[in-house]
């Protein structure tokens, strides 16, 4: 009466999964605002307000001129969403339930899908909150045309996939070292304020400059957004390879070192005795 019937197949067992994530995936998007669309203008009021303050910014140093052809504020558009989808996917893992969480002792939960749910909600929430404001643009602003969408939803995944492998470094050394990690993890989501590269083309930067910012994946990632964005932008300095194989091998490294701590947990913290 009490047993919980298991799948005695492989694609029952990953079909019973990607339930579980889709479920926790609704759960983590609830967790932000009770009302989903609520919720989601929440998202949107972010990414307009930044912007906004780049317009701005752009407006009162003079700096509009300097920037590639085609619509200043797709220009801008592509750098902000693509900032803040990074940051948000390694935010959304960072604080998603580790090896330590209560919520882990209720089977079959395991930190595999609660990390996944976090991640893929945060996909979701800023896909959407990105798609509703290119359509209010387009429909009462300038029509917007992208040379490449597939390609510049590709550099948009690729994002956010890198802010799911370094959040998966973080997530990983939290429980060791709690209150350094998350000074850490303050200081790479500001520092990507800057670093990012979302205020500049790389173009047309020197590079004895682009030197302090080409270790950043998210740099490469937005300077190649913009090469799909417009037609009459190719970008020299930046690569796909170089994000995608780091986000790999940091992936890689995190999900190690989250195995490594749910297998001593018990004997660090006594969490699970």
């Amino acid at each position: 009466m009490f047993q919980v019937s298991k799948p005695t197949t492989m694609t029952g067992s990953a079909w019973n999964i990607l339930q579980l994530i889709f479920h926790s995936t609704v759960r983590e998007i609830r967790k932000s605002h009770r009302n989903a669309v609520v919720g989601l203008l929440l998202s949107m009021l972010q990414a307009v307000i930044f912007v906004g303050a780049f317009y701005f910014m752009f407006q009162v140093l003079g700096m509009r001129n300097a920037k590639l052809r085609g619509d200043f504020l797709l220009y801008i558009m592509s750098g902000v969403f693509l900032f803040l989808t990074h940051n948000k996917a390694m935010s959304a893992v960072f604080g998603s339930e580790g090896s330590t969480s209560a919520l882990l002792k209720h089977a079959p939960l395991n930190s595999f899908i609660l990390i996944s749910s976090a991640a893929l909600g945060s996909l979701y929430t800023q896909t959407l909150a990105l798609l509703t404001i290119l359509f209010l643009y387009h429909a009462i602003g300038n029509p917007v045309e992208i040379h490449d969408p597939v390609g510049a939803f590709a550099m948009l995944l690729l994002a956010w996939f890198s802010g799911v492998s370094i959040g998966m470094l973080f997530l990983a050394a939290k429980p060791w070292f709690p209150t350094a990690t998350g000074v850490v993890q303050t200081l790479y989501s500001r520092a990507n304020m800057i670093a990012s590269g979302k205020m500049f083309v790389a173009n047309a930067t020197p590079g004895y400059i682009l030197r302090l910012f080409d270790w950043n994946p998210l740099f490469h990632t937005i300077d190649q957004e913009r090469g799909y964005v417009f037609v009459n932008y190719f970008p020299h300095h930046s690569s796909i390879t170089y994000p995608l194989v780091l986000s790999l091998i940091f992936i890689s490294i995190g999900l190690l070192g989250e195995f490594f701590t749910r297998r001593h947990v018990s004997m660090s913290w006594g969490a699970t005795r």
